[in-house]
């Protein structure tokens, strides 16, 4: 039978602090009502996979730029994968009735999905960047100066355009310098040169395939969502005076990647 941990030890509880993380799950409807813990958890889980998001599109960044397509394909294969289970746990969430949400949403009082940070930082770090959006971020919301750093630095798409330079490809020097604050929108010079890499480079469609795969997981992710929204609550606003639905619908399908898709007829 093994020894019992000795005062001190890492174990288990204490290397993921879990007697922090369990204590985190505060309802705040009295008494509480019994979805509201089920709201809770998966929220704090998604910020979570947000957070590992993040983690790996920065070492992506990294990668793409040092030229390395087997390392980076390793790492967006992983965001493909979280991506797919963050739509999974919706089905979760999706066994919460109108009716339950209704008992507990007014206790939310101004906090809203809206306002995560970190998912702003997510599409802001693929380039997804709206100017619009920024109206949402006032002074003094947690993360926001995170969010207007990354929305300042330059995307996943300038990467990009840097790891082809890399790989002896003549990319525009405009792109290769291009302002990270704008909103990419798709170049034809891009695509013609992606097209060139396509016949020339077979190995490097392993890595746009999976960039698409990370855009079609982002727009799974955007439709399942709107369509949670839009069964528990219908065309309200969101709490805290979030858009609600008909925002969420206009974000339903824009790319991150706009050249990928753009090329798929010239196949």
């Amino acid at each position: 039978m093994p020894d019992a941990p000795q005062t001190g030890q890492l174990d288990y509880a204490t290397y993921l602090e879990l007697p922090t993380m369990l204590s985190l799950q505060t309802p705040q409807s009295n008494p509480a009502e019994h979805d509201e813990m089920l709201f809770i958890v998966i929220h704090q889980v998604y910020e979570l996979w947000f957070k590992q998001i993040l983690h790996e599109l920065d070492l992506a960044g990294v990668r793409l730029r040092n030229g390395d397509l087997w390392g980076v394909a390793h790492v967006l294969k992983r965001v493909r994968m979280i991506l797919k289970t963050l739509v999974s746990q919706i089905d979760i969430l999706e066994t919460m009735t109108p009716s339950s949400f209704v008992s507990f949403r007014d206790r939310l009082d101004t906090s809203s999905g809206f306002q995560s940070m970190q998912f702003r930082c997510i599409e802001f770090r693929l380039g997804v960047k709206r100017e619009q959006v920024l109206k949402y971020l006032p002074e003094g919301l947690h993360g926001r100066d995170e969010a207007m750093d990354r929305y300042r630095q330059p995307s996943v798409i300038d990467d990009f355009h840097a790891f082809l330079a890399t790989q002896g490809l003549d990319v525009p020097e405009d792109l290769l310098h291009a302002d990270p604050e704008r909103r990419y929108q798709g170049d034809e010079r891009m695509q013609d040169l992606i097209l060139v890499a396509h016949e020339t480079r077979p190995e490097l469609d392993m890595l746009f395939e999976t960039m698409l795969d990370i855009d079609e997981g982002l727009q799974e992710w955007r439709y399942r969502h709107v369509q949670l929204v839009r069964r528990t609550i219908g065309n309200k606003h969101g709490t805290g005076g979030s858009p609600g639905v008909p925002y969420l619908e206009r974000t339903l399908f824009e790319p991150a990647f706009p050249d990928l898709w753009a090329i798929r007829h010239r196949f």
